[in-house]
C-alpha cells in the first residue's frame, strides 16, 4: 500500500508518547504529560545561572551571580557583546529541592536553563522515503544524515531524512551520557533521592527520551518531540499525533521522572533564592516557640539539606501544630498491626497522626506565586510553601510508573496523604 503525499507528510512530523491534560490552580495552561528532547550536546549554551552558592555555575566566565528565576543572568561567554542571551526557558526535574541529592554536577542536575545557541543545532524534515523494512537498515547507514523511521507494519516503514534548519535549536534529553544528550536526567524515587542518580540497569527512562525544539526568533515557540537521536543520528517510532508546543506550567513526562516546563515569563512569577532567603529570615525573626518546650524554632539554612538542626520546627501534619523536637507522644497501641506504630498524638488537640521535621522549599520554579509568606505544609513530607502553591500542587496528579498517576510533593516526590494533601501551620509567638 502506498501512502499519499499527504499521509506522508504526516509521518513527517515528530510525535508525542503521550498526553495528559489537567491544570494548575488559577493558571488555564495544560499541563503536558508526554516526552522530546536535543541533540549536539553544547553545554556551554545550556550552563544554568549560579544561585546562593546552592547550584555551583558550570562557566566560570559568567560574570555575575544573580538569582534563578532572575531575568538579569549574564552569559558573556555564549555571545560577545551581547550581555542578555535569549533565555527559551527552564527544565525543572519534579522531587529534588533545588539539587540533586549529591550536587549538581554536568549535565546531571536537577535544572536545566535553555539559551539560544551561538549557532543553530536545529533539524528539519527534507526527503521522505515509503520503503520496505528490510531497506530500512540500510537507508538509515548514513550516520552524517539524521533520520527517524516509522514502522506502521511488518513490512512497511516510512524515514524521513533531516536536513540542518537555520531557525531552530534542538535540545536533548535523556538517560544516556552520550556526547548528543544535553540533559542526562535519571528515575526519580520519592524524597528525591533518585536511582543513585547514576545508571540503573531497572531505569524505566529511555536513554534517548526526547528533544525540544526552539525557534530562534520571536516568540520563541518551544515545542516537544518523542525520543532523541542516537550516536549514529537516527530515531525509530511508532505512529500518533498530539499537540506538542510547551506551555508554562506543562508537565514532561519521561516515564520515571517528570519535568516541569517554565518559561521566562512564568520565572518572574516564581520567588528567586533570595527572596526565599528573605522569607525564611522574616520567618526566623517571628520568633515562633514550641508551645510546650518554649524554645524558640528556626528554621534552617536554605543550604542546609537533610540534616535536622536541633532548633528545627516540626509539624503535627493531621493538625498544623509546630513544635520543637520531643520524643514522647508516640501511640503504639493504635497501630494495631497496620504500620502506625510510629504517629504521635499531638499534646495541644490530641490528634494523633505522623510528627515530622518542616523544609524550606527552596526551588523557586515550582512555586506558583512570588513573595507570598510560606504558611502551609505537604503532608506527610513537611516541605514549606505557599497557600496557593501547596493548593496548587494538590490538585495535579502526577504520573507514577507507566500507567498510575497520584498528587505528590513537587519538592520530594512523596505521595501526598490527608484530605487535602496539606495542612495550614499553626505556629505559637513568643510569650514574652
Amino acid at each position: 500500500m502506498l501512502l499519499s503525499a499527504s499521509l506522508c507528510l504526516a509521518f513527517a512530523q515528530d510525535i508525542l508518547l503521550r498526553i495528559a491534560r489537567c491544570y494548575l490552580v488559577g493558571d488555564p495552561v495544560p499541563v503536558l504529560v508526554p516526552a522530546g528532547m536535543v541533540l549536539e550536546g553544547s553545554s556551554e549554551a545550556l550552563c544554568p545561572p549560579p544561585t546562593l552558592e546552592l547550584r555551583p555555575s558550570c562557566n566560570k566566565t559568567v560574570a555575575s551571580s544573580p538569582t534563578l528565576g532572575s531575568s538579569s543572568q549574564h552569559h558573556d561567554s555564549l555571545f560577545p557583546g551581547d550581555k542578555e542571551p535569549v533565555k527559551y526557558g527552564e527544565l525543572i526535574v519534579l522531587g529534588y529541592n533545588g539539587s540533586l541529592t549529591n550536587g549538581d554536577k554536568g549535565r546531571r542536575r536537577s535544572r536545566l536553563a535553555l539559551y539560544k545557541r551561538p549557532k543553530a543545532n536545529g533539524v528539519k524534515p527534507d526527503v521522505i522515503h515509503n520503503i520496505s523494512t528490510p531497506l530500512v537498515s540500510k537507508a538509515l547507514s548514513n550516520k552524517s544524515q539524521h533520520s527517524i523511521s516509522y514502522t506502521l507494519s511488518r513490512s512497511h516503514s516510512v524515514i524521513v531524512e533531516y536536513t540542518h534548519d537555520t531557525n531552530t535549536d534542538m535540545f536533548q534529553i535523556g538517560r544516556s551520557t552520550e556526547s548528543m544528550i544535553d540533559f542526562v536526567v535519571t528515575d526519580t524515587s520519592p524524597s528525591g533521592s533518585g536511582a543513585s542518580e547514576g545508571q540503573s540497569a531497572q531505569s524505566t527512562i529511555s536513554r534517548y527520551a526526547c528533544r525540544i525544539i526552539c525557534e530562534r526568533s520571536p516568540p520563541y515557540t518551544t515545542r516537544i518531540y518523542a525520543a532523541g537521536f542516537d550516536s549514529s543520528k537516527n530515531i525509530f517510532l511508532g505512529v500518533e499525533n498530539e499537540s506538542n508546543t510547551l506551555q508554562d506550567g506543562s508537565l514532561i513526562d519521561l516515564c520515571g521522572a517528570t519535568l516541569l516546563w517554565r518559561t521566562p515569563a512564568g520565572l518572574r512569577r516564581t520567588p528567586t533564592l533570595k527572596q526565599l532567603e528573605s522569607l525564611r529570615q522574616e520567618l526566623n525573626a517571628a520568633r515562633p516557640q514550641c508551645p510546650v518546650g518554649f524554645n524558640t524554632l528556626a528554621f534552617p539554612s536554605l543550604a542546609q539539606r537533610e540534616i535536622v538542626d536541633k532548633k528545627q520546627p516540626w509539624v503535627y501534619v493531621n493538625c498544623g501544630h509546630v513544635h520543637g523536637y520531643h520524643n514522647w507522644g508516640f501511640r503504639k497501641e493504635k497501630a494495631g498491626g497496620g504500620g502506625a506504630g510510629n504517629e504521635r498524638e499531638c499534646p495541644m488537640c490530641r490528634r494523633v497522626g505522623p510528627y515530622v521535621p518542616l523544609w524550606l522549599g527552596c526551588e523557586g520554579g515550582l512555586y506558583l506565586d512570588a513573595g507570598q509568606p510560606p504558611t502551609h505544609a505537604f503532608c506527610p513530607c513537611g516541605h514549606v510553601c505557599s497557600e496557593k502553591t501547596a493548593r496548587g500542587w494538590a490538585q495535579i496528579p502526577l504520573p507514577h510508573g507507566t500507567h498510575a498517576f497520584h498528587a505528590a510533593c513537587p519538592f520530594c516526590g512523596a505521595w501526598l496523604t490527608g484530605q487535602l494533601g496539606y495542612v495550614k501551620l499553626i505556629f505559637q509567638g513568643p510569650v514574652d
